[in-house]
């Protein structure tokens, strides 16, 4: 008799810490729940099932009648439970000491819920390097799955790529599934007899073989459009039955089932890599243009396409600024916490270390770090729920630090980006200078609140905004396809949103620019403000626990009239107040000569108090109160600004300022319901125009006074 064929399935479901509960509650009732109910009617139909240390604590907690169906199919054989990195991280991109922590605890939680202690791991992403065989087989881990990209590139032929391999690093081995990028694009988005189709091919080529496939459960529901072809129209039952009909050569098994009876091809080597949607989202846009151009060219020559792999996942801390700040701050706090050493072993000051490194392993989860379809790092609420985990985190690591709860400075190169940052640490506060960029704070972290106020994210060309400005016409109604292939906008007229900063969105930068500019060039970003004043780098004259002072020289353009060489002066100063801290930059500007025109003054706020339709955030202003996306002139010197949720209110204070600019943040990004606007913060202008046509110096500042309440 024929050896069977075999598809090994691996889906995965995973919602982000700090996800909103509403998306949680559609995502299972048109997609977890679904799912696992058909899966239950066809016992034939075995899968590895892999769920996210969040998700699965969601349902426990608010789905408890979820888990005896998942025990219902793991008892028959039918589900295997797989594990993986708890909070989902991408797993190179976190120590090591935390590595282990997040795959032993989902193994432990599973193996607690469902009776079994995982053999297989989700790899998050699929980000795939050659160290990891080492860190998955410390871990237990006894395989996991990656792309056929990954096979690829590292020089096997597709008909290799019917079974599982063997990688090693340093002695420590781990199988390895290439997952089957046609049927990733064919399940569930084309006809059910093409797949079948595909494996009966597979299986006349690679008798006894084995197709692998791993990719989400939100693909079948939770995706546009999916949830109606899944289950209304009906794509799922079609498919479990024609795999049931087709059980004479076909065996559909779970990926520890095909192991324990199959034994490995060979050696795989691998580069890094992850799956090829990722390898392109990763790069710095025009390169990403180019790379999609020249892979379009090569479309019907799939033996030039296993070259072309785009760039590696941590391309993206380059390409995302925001990205990198915050993974360096996850590494700062990853040490801290593991430097903690508690001399009197009470509980009090076990339960506060081990509260730290959870809050610590939530604030590994990859979405935020990232961004392609999926809107990761655009998500205000996901970057924020990272920032307030690490604010807790480092808080309860100082408490068990001799020392750490006093003001400090540190002078060191932060985020790695090869310049000298300051950083200011108390027990109310941590904030972040940068020098190199305008002298501008990069962080500000409210710790009585466990509050980052300097949340935005930069407006910076997308290679997808040229097919927003393309879109014409909704896509044909019925069709349903892969997210890669949308082109969805979930407002009108998304366009006139699209416009790039010129400077990363720090606080306390200095705009110097001509005084008849207005708050519309202000909020359209075409102030053609000074740009060594606002962005170039500062020398440190002083630095100390509470304050700062640096320095540039350069010289100040007004239009054609002509220039004069001139030098500003930036003070920072920081220290407690009463339920909160004062943070305030004064800034000297001398001139050589007078100026040839008249001069304004802007030092600019950025503030993010994240929702900006709900009624507890807003400006307070001479009109009454206005949402987060109110954009106009405020008279000076003071404006205030209140946040119910967080439960701050911070005031800002420029002494004989004439009034403050105030505009929106917006983003246009993709996600994988459209484009969509979203709102990233405010920036907030205190604006002067001294007559520096007479005079040679100026002074001003600007205090933040921020308060829980």
């Amino acid at each position: 008799m024929p050896q069977k064929f075999h598809l090994v399935l691996l889906i995965h479901a995973h919602q982000p810490c700090g996800n909103f509960g509403h998306v949680f509650e559609k995502a299972y009732e048109t997609c977890y729940l679904p799912f696992i109910e058909l899966l239950e009617k066809h016992p034939s139909i075995h899968m590895g099932l892999h769920y996210s240390g969040p998700l699965l604590s969601w349902i426990f907690e608010n789905r408890p009648d979820y888990f005896p169906l998942l025990n219902t199919l793991v008892d028959r054989g039918q589900a295997e439970m797989v594990g993986g990195g708890f909070y989902e991280p991408i797993l190179v991109s976190i120590p090591p000491q935390d590595q282990r922590e997040q795959i032993m605890r989902l193994s432990s939680y599973l193996e607690q819920h469902f009776g079994k202690r995982p053999s297989g791991a989700w790899l998050a992403e699929r980000v795939w390097e050659p160290q990891l065989p080492s860190i998955l087989g410390e871990a237990g881990v006894d395989y996991t799955l990656v792309d056929d990209i990954h096979f690829l590139s590292a020089g096997f032929e597709p008909d290799e790529l019917f079974g599982a391999y063997v990688a090693e690093d340093r002695g420590q081995t781990v199988r390895l599934y290439p997952g089957q990028k046609s049927l990733r694009y064919l399940i569930p988005f084309g006809a059910v007899a093409d797949v079948v189709k595909y494996l009966r091919d597979s299986s006349t080529a690679h008798p006894g073989g084995a197709a692998a496939m791993g990719d989400d459960m939100e693909k079948f529901g939770v995706w546009p459009g999916t949830a109606e072809h899944c289950y209304t129209d009906g794509w799922l039952k079609d498919f479990f039955a024609a795999l049931e009909e087709n059980a004479e050569w076909l065996s559909v098994a779970t990926p520890s089932e095909y192991l324990a009876a199959h034994p490995p091809l060979g050696r795989a080597d691998l580069p890094t890599a992850s799956y090829t949607e990722m390898m392109e989202w990763t790069l710095p846009t025009p390169v990403r243009q180019r790379f999609a151009a020249v892979h379009q060219e090569f479309q019907e020559r799939p033996e030039i396409l296993s070259f072309l792999r785009g760039g590696s996942w941590r391309g993206f801390f380059r390409k995302y600024s925001e990205s990198n700040l915050m993974h360096k701050k996850m590494l700062r706090t990853s040490a801290r916490v593991a430097s903690t050493l508690v001399r009197r072993r009470d509980p009090a000051s076990v339960a506060e270390i081990a509260q730290a490194r959870d809050l610590l392993h939530q604030a590994q989860c990859n979405d935020a770090y990232w961004h392609g379809i999926f809107g990761g790092l655009y998500a205000p609420h996901l970057r924020t729920d990272i920032l307030r985990n690490l604010i807790r985190a480092d808080g309860l690591a100082d408490r068990q630090i001799p020392g750490a709860l006093v003001a400090r400075t540190e002078s060191l190169d932060f985020d790695a980006d090869g310049a000298v940052e300051i950083l200011f640490s108390a027990p109310e506060y941590q904030a972040l200078l940068k020098p190199n960029d305008g002298g501008t704070l990069a962080f500000l972290d409210f710790r009585f609140a466990a509050a980052t106020l300097i949340n935005s994210i930069s407006r910076r060309p997308e290679s997808y905004h040229a097919r927003l400005r393309e879109v014409t016409a909704k896509p044909v109604a019925g069709q349903v396809t892969t997210i890669h292939e949308q082109t969805r906008v979930k407002e009108p007229g998304l366009e006139r949103f699209l416009r790039y900063d010129r400077w990363p969105r720090h606080a306390f930068r200095t705009l110097l620019f001509a005084a008849e500019r207005t708050h519309a060039d202000y909020q359209n970003l075409e102030l053609r403000e000074e740009a060594g004043f606002a962005g170039g780098a500062f020398s440190v004259k002083h630095s100390a626990p509470h304050d700062a002072e640096l320095t540039r020289e350069d010289v100040i353009t007004i239009g054609t009239a002509g220039s004069v060489a001139a030098s500003l002066t930036k003070h920072f100063s920081f220290g407690p107040a009463p339920r909160g801290i004062e943070v305030a930059c004064e800034i000297s500007l001398n001139l050589t000569g007078p100026l040839p025109g008249p001069l304004a003054i802007g030092v600019e706020s950025i503030i993010n108090f994240l929702a900006p339709s709900e009624p507890d955030r807003f400006f307070e202003t001479p009109d009454g109160p206005q949402n987060l996306r109110f954009s106009g002139v405020v008279p000076g010197p003071m404006l205030k600004m209140e946040d119910g949720w967080q439960r701050v209110r911070v005031g800002l204070h420029a002494p004989f300022a004439e009034e403050f600019w105030v505009a929106p943040i917006e983003t246009v990004s993709e996600s994988e319901e459209g484009f969509e606007r979203v709102y990233q913060g405010s920036q907030i202008l205190a604006v002067w125009r001294p007559t520096l046509t007479k005079l040679k110096s100026w002074t001003g500042r600007l205090m933040w006074r921020i308060e829980a309440f």
